[in-house]
């Protein structure tokens, strides 16, 4: 359930005026500026807009300084080591195979072409990535022949830049346009010169709409439809490479996790405690983070704004994942500083029954509403139903170059599982002014079953399996 971790960091300036802040209101704080630019350097835009300056301050240096190493972070991260040597990036040759499946597809589905104008999907065919703004870039694949693009005139270095990277090679078609200019013309002059003047232009779900109303009113006697057959028919099933970095991810992220579980202190803010999680994934060699809810306001799945505390005996949800090559993972954890209730603890063998459950199901030939039924079950089945009442989100979403990506365990989901898809598996029970458990892990579609990425969460005491 982990928030996209790919998001620009905010600027200097800011990480300047948060120290600043820091050392103003913690004058007591040893930390060096070293340290806590380089915990707030990791904080997302959102995340900065989210807590504000004061609450945001608050996240940029460990409590306990007189247990940092020489780096500025505690033992159990600044002992880490760079995993970054394990991952290998996806070449030009699979992004070809990439075209040739997608190409094949488009036959199959009847389109003549299809136009994908930023995000993962023209990283994953073309290996640029591009912001989406006002000014379109588009990648333009025809069923039969090769892709072009359309830029602005003045990124065409840029876009050369990564387009030589991809399967397109140094003889790229770019097809560039001026400020003054419409792109939309550009996109049509390049179909019609492939001989496309009428049948199925298939555009990318996350175009917005912007783009894909301009392009239609320049093809008039083309009809639109989803690219999504394509896309997701593409994406969905993972090789054995994008697996690789998918174990690889959920190896860094979980090994953050524990690094920062064991530098975690009674009395640590929320955003203290996320902050040794960036820090640990920064160690690791990978952009990754989580965020953490105490108390009442782990029964927010998504958590809250609220500033909170660390206290023995509360539960804390921390949810969140890195990017290994732009292949993601999203990993939850709940555990309680100290000793748990027995409710608590009720509540955490109900979600590990029903992670178990799921898990069980998963196999090739299941339709994905199953795997939620399964693990639905044993929740409703323990007294916390019906429905989505105490646990109020589906059991897993697909996963790939998107946190949350095709297709979703979800009731009326009817689409087979296959071989070599990715989800997450993270059931929840979540007690609204109380406190909220999920436990969520990576799972992979096996030949004859479903396998997770990654050790089990044994208990709240020892989240990690430590004795």
């Amino acid at each position: 359930m982990g928030r996209d971790v790919s998001e620009n960091n905010i600027d200097n300036a800011s990480v300047k005026i948060l120290h600043r802040q820091a050392r103003a209101d913690c004058p007591s704080c040893e930390a060096p500026l070293a340290v806590h630019s380089t915990a707030m350097t990791r904080f997302s835009r959102r995340r900065f807009l989210q807590v504000g300056g004061t609450a945001a301050a608050a996240a940029i240096a460990p409590a306990a300084a007189a247990s940092e190493s020489k780096s500025g972070f505690p033992p159990s991260i600044a002992n880490l080591k760079s995993m970054k040597g394990q991952a290998a990036p996806i070449t030009v040759e699979e992004r070809k195979a990439r075209v040739e499946r997608a190409q094949e597809l488009m036959a199959q589905d009847n389109l003549q072409a299809i136009a994908i104008t930023s995000g993962s999907s023209l990283t994953y065919y073309s290996a640029v990535r591009w912001w989406t703004s006002e000014r379109l870039f588009a990648m333009v694949l025809p069923a039969k022949g090769k892709a072009f693009f359309v830029c602005p005139a003045f990124e065409e270095g840029r876009a050369r830049e990564q387009l030589e990277t991809g399967p397109s090679g140094k003889d790229v078609e770019v097809r560039t346009w001026q400020e003054n200019e419409d792109p939309y013309q550009r996109v049509a002059q390049g179909l019609r010169d492939l001989g496309l003047t009428s049948g199925v232009l298939g555009i990318e779900e996350k175009t917005p709409f912007v783009f894909s109303d301009g392009i239609a009113s320049h093809i008039p006697a083309m009809q639109i439809a989803s690219a999504t057959p394509v896309t997701a028919g593409c994406r969905m099933i993972k090789s054995e490479h994008e697996l690789n970095l998918m174990r690889l991810a959920s190896r860094v992220s979980i090994t953050a996790y524990e690094a920062a579980y064991h530098a975690l202190q009674e009395g640590m803010t929320q955003y203290e405690f996320q902050a040794l999680v960036e820090s640990a994934h920064t160690q690791l060699g990978f952009k990754g983070s989580a965020d953490a809810q105490v108390a009442e306001y782990s029964a927010l799945p998504h958590g809250s704004v609220h500033p909170q505390k660390i206290r023995e005996g509360q539960i804390v949800l921390m949810d969140g994942g890195c990017s290994v090559e732009g292949y993601a993972s999203d990993i939850s954890r709940t555990f309680v500083l100290g000793q748990p209730t027995e409710k608590m603890k009720k509540i955490f063998d109900i979600v590990y029954r029903a992670q178990s459950a799921a898990l069980a199901a998963a196999r090739p030939g299941v339709a994905c509403e199953a795997v939620d039924a399964a693990a639905r079950k044993v929740v409703i089945d323990a007294g916390y139903g019906p429905g989505f009442k105490f646990f109020t989100h589906r059991v897993g979403h697909g996963m790939g170059l998107d946190g949350h990506e095709w297709p979703y365990l979800v009731p009326g989901n009817a689409t087979p599982l296959r071989a070599n898809m990715v989800f997450s598996d993270e059931p929840g029970i979540y007690l609204p002014g109380e406190f909220g458990v999920r436990i969520e892990d990576d799972m992979h579609i096996t030949a004859d079953g479903a396998e997770l990425l990654t050790p089990r969460s044994p208990s709240l005491e020892h989240p990690f399996g430590n004795a």
